[in-house]
Protein backbone atom coordinates (compact mmCIF):
# COMPACT_ATOMS: atom_id res chain seq x y z
CA UNK A 1 0.00 0.00 0.00
CA UNK A 2 1.05 3.63 -0.10
CA UNK A 3 4.42 4.44 1.33
CA UNK A 4 5.67 0.88 0.90
CA UNK A 5 7.75 -0.71 -1.85
CA UNK A 6 5.76 -1.39 -4.98
CA UNK A 7 3.24 1.43 -4.54
CA UNK A 8 0.83 2.48 -7.31
CA UNK A 9 2.69 2.94 -10.59
CA UNK A 10 3.03 6.52 -11.78
CA UNK A 11 1.63 8.12 -8.63
CA UNK A 12 3.64 10.43 -6.40
CA UNK A 13 3.35 10.85 -2.65
CA UNK A 14 3.46 14.28 -1.01
CA UNK A 15 6.31 15.19 1.29
CA UNK A 16 5.72 13.44 4.60
CA UNK A 17 3.48 10.77 3.01
CA UNK A 18 -0.26 10.41 3.27
CA UNK A 19 -0.91 8.53 6.49
CA UNK A 20 0.79 6.52 9.23
CA UNK A 21 1.63 2.86 8.64
CA UNK A 22 -0.86 1.94 11.39
CA UNK A 23 -3.74 3.63 9.55
CA UNK A 24 -2.66 2.16 6.21
CA UNK A 25 -2.69 -1.34 7.74
CA UNK A 26 -6.21 -0.74 9.09
CA UNK A 27 -7.44 0.45 5.69
CA UNK A 28 -6.33 -2.80 4.07
CA UNK A 29 -9.20 -4.52 5.86
CA UNK A 30 -11.88 -2.23 4.48
CA UNK A 31 -13.91 -3.33 1.48
CA UNK A 32 -14.44 0.14 0.01
CA UNK A 33 -11.37 2.34 0.20
CA UNK A 34 -10.20 4.90 -2.36
CA UNK A 35 -7.19 7.10 -3.02
CA UNK A 36 -7.64 10.86 -3.42
CA UNK A 37 -5.50 11.77 -6.42
CA UNK A 38 -4.78 15.29 -7.66
CA UNK A 39 -2.53 15.90 -10.66
CA UNK A 40 -0.84 12.50 -10.36
CA UNK A 41 -0.21 12.81 -6.63
CA UNK A 42 -1.94 10.84 -3.89
CA UNK A 43 -3.22 13.55 -1.56
CA UNK A 44 -5.43 11.50 0.74
CA UNK A 45 -7.61 8.47 1.40
CA UNK A 46 -11.34 7.95 1.87
CA UNK A 47 -13.46 4.91 2.64
CA UNK A 48 -16.57 3.29 3.94
CA UNK A 49 -15.54 2.48 7.51
CA UNK A 50 -17.45 -0.78 7.79
CA UNK A 51 -20.28 -2.81 6.38
CA UNK A 52 -23.52 -1.39 5.10
CA UNK A 53 -26.09 -2.02 7.83
CA UNK A 54 -29.76 -1.08 7.70
CA UNK A 55 -29.11 1.05 4.61
CA UNK A 56 -26.34 3.10 6.27
CA UNK A 57 -22.56 3.20 6.27
CA UNK A 58 -20.02 5.41 8.03
CA UNK A 59 -17.52 7.28 5.86
CA UNK A 60 -14.00 8.34 6.77
CA UNK A 61 -11.35 10.41 5.04
CA UNK A 62 -7.97 11.95 5.60
CA UNK A 63 -5.71 14.27 3.66
CA UNK A 64 -1.91 14.26 3.73
CA UNK A 65 -0.69 16.99 6.10
CA UNK A 66 1.17 18.71 3.26
CA UNK A 67 -2.03 18.89 1.16
CA UNK A 68 -4.64 20.01 3.71
CA UNK A 69 -6.88 23.06 3.33
CA UNK A 70 -6.91 22.83 -0.47
CA UNK A 71 -10.43 21.40 -0.88
CA UNK A 72 -9.43 17.77 -1.43
CA UNK A 73 -11.56 16.37 1.41
CA UNK A 74 -14.62 18.38 0.33
CA UNK A 75 -14.30 17.02 -3.22
CA UNK A 76 -13.71 13.45 -2.01
CA UNK A 77 -16.76 13.48 0.28
CA UNK A 78 -18.82 14.86 -2.59
CA UNK A 79 -17.63 11.95 -4.77
CA UNK A 80 -18.46 9.47 -1.98
CA UNK A 81 -21.98 10.90 -1.80
CA UNK A 82 -22.45 10.53 -5.57
CA UNK A 83 -21.22 6.93 -5.48
CA UNK A 84 -23.39 6.10 -2.47
CA UNK A 85 -26.44 7.66 -4.13
CA UNK A 86 -26.03 5.17 -6.99
CA UNK A 87 -25.89 2.19 -4.61
CA UNK A 88 -29.41 0.81 -4.05
CA UNK A 89 -28.32 -0.68 -0.70
CA UNK A 90 -27.65 2.78 0.78
CA UNK A 91 -30.10 5.31 2.18
CA UNK A 92 -27.84 7.19 4.61
CA UNK A 93 -24.21 8.08 5.20
CA UNK A 94 -22.83 8.78 8.67
CA UNK A 95 -19.56 10.25 9.93
CA UNK A 96 -17.85 11.23 13.17
CA UNK A 97 -15.53 14.15 13.85
CA UNK A 98 -13.54 15.15 16.88
CA UNK A 99 -15.04 18.17 18.62
CA UNK A 100 -11.84 20.13 17.92
CA UNK A 101 -11.62 19.19 14.22
CA UNK A 102 -13.25 22.27 12.70
CA UNK A 103 -11.86 21.56 9.22
CA UNK A 104 -13.57 18.18 9.03
CA UNK A 105 -16.79 19.65 10.40
CA UNK A 106 -16.74 22.23 7.58
CA UNK A 107 -16.19 19.47 4.99
CA UNK A 108 -19.26 17.58 6.19
CA UNK A 109 -21.42 20.72 6.50
CA UNK A 110 -20.50 21.83 2.97
CA UNK A 111 -21.62 18.42 1.72
CA UNK A 112 -25.02 18.58 3.42
CA UNK A 113 -24.38 16.46 6.52
CA UNK A 114 -26.28 17.40 9.67
CA UNK A 115 -25.11 16.99 13.26
CA UNK A 116 -27.13 14.27 14.98
CA UNK A 117 -25.51 14.02 18.39
CA UNK A 118 -22.33 13.34 20.35
CA UNK A 119 -20.58 10.35 21.84
CA UNK A 120 -17.54 9.80 24.01
CA UNK A 121 -14.84 7.52 22.56
CA UNK A 122 -12.26 6.10 24.97
CA UNK A 123 -9.42 6.76 22.50
CA UNK A 124 -10.56 9.87 20.60
CA UNK A 125 -12.55 11.75 23.25
CA UNK A 126 -15.78 13.57 22.47
CA UNK A 127 -17.02 13.07 18.92
CA UNK A 128 -19.73 14.82 16.92
CA UNK A 129 -22.04 12.44 15.03
CA UNK A 130 -23.16 13.39 11.51
CA UNK A 131 -25.70 12.01 9.06
CA UNK A 132 -26.81 12.56 5.46
CA UNK A 133 -29.94 11.01 3.99
CA UNK A 134 -29.42 10.06 0.37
Amino acid sequence: MLGEAGGPAGLRLPEGGVESQEVLRALRGLVHSWLMIWDGEVVGLCSYMGRIEDGAVEIGYGVAPARRRLGHATLAVSALIRAASDDPRLRRLTAETAVGNAASQIVLSRNGFQQTGHRLDPDDGELILWSLDL
